[in-house]
């Protein structure tokens, strides 16, 4: 009995470190730019058989649901802005804006493979409008003061201005550096929530 189950045990040790492996191959194929890569060079990647990749996930699409779940989900620790709402304006958009381009960074490649798979991957879809409501949320509550009565109109603005698609338009389409980027960020919503300098 014991034998049997050291090798059920056995058994189900190499299938999940070849899960694993599957997973870490097309994180590296997204980190590549490569977003919808063939069956074929996801298992050359990871060491296997293409027909192999297929005892341990339905199709392509429920492997590149599952990579890009594991993905996000490993940059859950800095969805945290470290910054209290009732802090300065300008020390919670200097926070926030940090806070933002890491979160960034660390998920772009996921990000990336998202939008692309979203239009023929309702469950992808949905991860993401549930992760931009999160984050638009998170502006609402963090900016509450800033955003009382009419300012309220402020938010679509600034949810846009906080988003990773505009990440993406700063550093890649128009080439700004890191700090370049925090600073164009910085300025913006300082004009829009601060505009009169530590007013709040």
């Amino acid at each position: 009995m014991g034998v049997i189950a050291a090798d059920v045990d056995g058994r189900r040790l190499r299938r999940e470190q070849n899960r694993e492996s599957v997973l870490d191959a097309l994180a590296e194929l997204f980190g590549e730019g490569i977003y919808q890569p063939s069956s074929n060079d996801i298992a050359e990647r990871a060491g296997l058989s293409p027909r192999s990749l297929f005892r341990y996930f339905d199709d392509v699409d429920d492997l590149n649901r599952a990579a890009i779940e594991r993905q996000l989900a490993a940059a859950g620790p800095l969805l945290d802005v470290g910054v209290h709402p009732d802090a300065r304006t300008r020390s919670k958009i200097d926070s926030l804006v940090e806070a933002r381009v890491r979160l960034f960074e660390t998920i772009g490649p996921a990000a990336r493979a998202a939008r692309v798979c979203a239009p023929r991957h309702p469950v992808i879809a949905a991860r993401l409008r549930e992760g931009r409501s999160y984050l638009r949320n998170q502006l609402r509550d963090l900016f509450a003061r800033e955003l009382e009565g009419d300012k309220v109109a402020l938010l679509p603005a600034l949810d846009a201005l906080c988003s990773f698609e505009t990440h993406e338009l700063l550093r890649g389409d128009q080439g700004l550096s890191r700090p370049k980027t925090v600073s164009v960020l910085v300025r913006a919503l300082t004009a829009m929530l601060d505009p009169f300098g530590g007013t709040t």
